[in-house]
């Protein structure tokens, strides 16, 4: 007896059942998002409307959301200045956030693992952290060479602490008996620190670096205003200075796609390592 064969799918219905799958899952989200943004938008709009209401304030008009999108943002891209500023920033901001980074995380595992180490260092950690990131401006002018070691310096002051603290946190979550089984198995120091310690503070450790990068973005904008040639900061200032407000309302709304898409990343990257709390 010969099988039945399989009757296919009409590819109109495969479709519509992939639409309504989609709109379950992410037409909720979507629309979400661009209710909130047409919010956002339409506030925009209203203040630069309500504002220039006054004749004398007629020149804020270039504040509106479309003269600075479709008029800012095209003139300062033809001319490169978003190029020059991405770069330029871009660079301060990555190597900011290694070196914090790099300072936070044995700086964290230390605080974690040590009670005596944690104890000591206490106090003055917080202090410090409690120093606006900016205040070190004048100083490290003063100490470093060149604008961009300057604000790499604030940067790092504003976002090592985070990654720290983040690292710390995620320690003393970590359970003791790991540590024993791992010496039991004849796991030496380094074997602890990077089979047990490190996997097991990932997730920690990219909370804290979501924080920082936060705080970094904040701390390098208004420390490019002054002494630079090239930045995001600078040309917000430049355009500032050559009564372009269209540009510089322009280079805003960069300033937040740019943060909205690396902390996107970053929340990308916590869901992956979100593998270490399940039990």
């Amino acid at each position: 007896m010969s099988a039945v064969p399989a009757v296919a799918e009409p590819t109109g219905a495969v479709w519509l059942d992939f639409l309504k799958k989609w709109a379950r899952i992410g037409g909720t989200k979507i629309f979400n998002f661009v209710a909130g943004l047409a919010i956002l938008v339409a506030l925009w709009w209203l203040g630069v409307w309500y504002i220039t209401l006054d004749p004398a304030l007629e020149h804020f008009r270039s504040f509106a959301p479309n003269r600075a999108i479709f008029e800012g943002i095209p003139a300062m891209w033809e001319f490169g200045g978003i190029q020059r500023g991405l770069g330029a920033s871009g660079y301060r901001l990555g190597m900011g956030m290694l070196i914090a980074i790099a300072i936070g995380v044995p700086l964290g595992i230390l605080v974690g693992r040590s009670e005596l180490f944690g104890d000591m260092t206490h106090l003055p950690f917080q202090l410090l952290r409690m120093v606006s990131p900016l205040s070190w401006e004048p100083i490290a002018v003063i100490a470093f060479a060149t604008w961009d070691r300057a604000i790499i310096f604030l940067i790092v002051m504003g976002a090592v602490w985070p990654v720290m603290f983040a690292t710390a946190a995620g320690i003393a979550k970590i359970d003791p008996a790991w540590f024993k089984v791992a010496r039991n198995l004849g796991a030496k120091r380094l074997h602890v620190l990077t089979q047990v310690i490190l996997p097991a503070v990932t997730y920690d450790v990219l909370t804290g670096i979501r924080l920082a990068v936060g705080v970094a973005w904040i701390v390098l904008i208004p420390a490019e205003f002054f002494g630079t040639r090239a930045g995001i900061g600078y040309t917000i200032e430049d355009a500032r200075e050559n009564l372009f407000y269209d540009q510089m309302m322009g280079m805003i709304v960069l300033i937040g796609v740019i943060g909205y898409i690396l902390d996107t990343i970053l929340v990308q990257l916590l869901n992956r390592a979100n593998w270490v709390r399940e039990t």
